[in-house]
């Protein structure tokens, strides 16, 4: 498959072989997220999902360096010093969360070493979550008196559990990612030098699948769960037809007739 790049001043993405990678690239501040990084993480999203060779997206830190530790605080006194400038800023956070909820394929957070604030918000948006075993988790929101968005807060209670968030929200505490991944906030968790490479092998193991039907079940399972942006029923019930008029459906019978791997176009 061909290979795409695009990047921005502090996000990072490309694509071969049917997976995407989007990597957060701001190391000098642990990967803080400013505004013009929320602001463009829906540009490089839209890029990805109108191409229809990327399968599936994984959203990590740039090299091996942390997920992403949070708001650039530096920006709490100017940027969102008043209510108007927090709104503005919530928007931009609730744009870039739906961008990645609303990525009609799989979405994976491959998480390192920290992932705080709006980086929980990150990868609450994710379809599957990964990490390495030396990962704190934190949202320090309460101490900082910050309001989280609404509608972000429905993705953290849709992907977490309402038990999960309260934990995080009202604690403020940092958690380990054993009591994460015991919590449910993680689907999968491996020793920090295998991270990069499981989940690797996960993102192939998707991205093998029938790109058609991936993006039915997303869009039903996000109907199911209530997520905000979720399509119509109408629409839900289109994805799945289009599936079964596919030369994709054609292909998975046929393959598995053969007992052969199949070999999905997504049309």
């Amino acid at each position: 498959m061909k290979t795409f790049q695009i990047s921005t001043p502090k996000l990072v993405a490309h694509a071969a072989d049917g997976i995407g990678v989007l990597a957060i690239n701001n190391i000098d501040k642990r990967n803080a997220l400013d505004l013009s990084m929320w602001q463009d993480i829906p540009t490089v999203i839209g890029a990805m999902s109108a191409d229809p060779e990327v399968r599936v997206l994984i959203i990590r830190g740039s090299g091996d360096s942390p997920f992403a530790s949070g708001a650039d605080i530096s920006e709490f006194q100017t940027v969102r010093a008043s209510a108007a400038g927090g709104r503005a800023y919530e928007e931009a956070n609730e744009a870039a969360f739906a961008a990645i909820a609303n990525c009609p394929m799989p979405v994976i957070a491959m998480i390192r070493r920290f992932c705080m604030g709006g980086g929980v918000g990150i990868a609450a948006a994710c379809d599957l979550r990964v990490a390495s075993d030396d990962t704190l988790f934190a949202v320090p929101a309460g101490r900082l008196g910050v309001g989280y968005p609404p509608r972000a807060m429905r993705m953290v209670v849709a992907s977490f559990g309402a038990a999960a968030a309260k934990d995080l929200f009202f604690t403020a505490r940092r958690m380990d990612a054993a009591e994460a991944k015991a919590l449910g906030v993680l689907h999968r968790l491996f020793p920090a030098e295998a991270l990069e490479a499981e989940t690797m092998d996960l993102a192939r193991t998707i991205a093998a699948n029938a790109p058609l039907a991936l993006r039915s079940a997303k869009a039903s399972i996000a109907a199911a769960a209530g997520l905000p942006g979720a399509p119509s029923e109408h629409a839900l019930v289109a994805l799945a037809d289009a599936c079964f008029d596919s030369a994709d459906y054609a292909e998975g019978r046929a393959a598995f007739l053969a007992k052969r791997p199949p070999i999905f176009h997504g049309r």
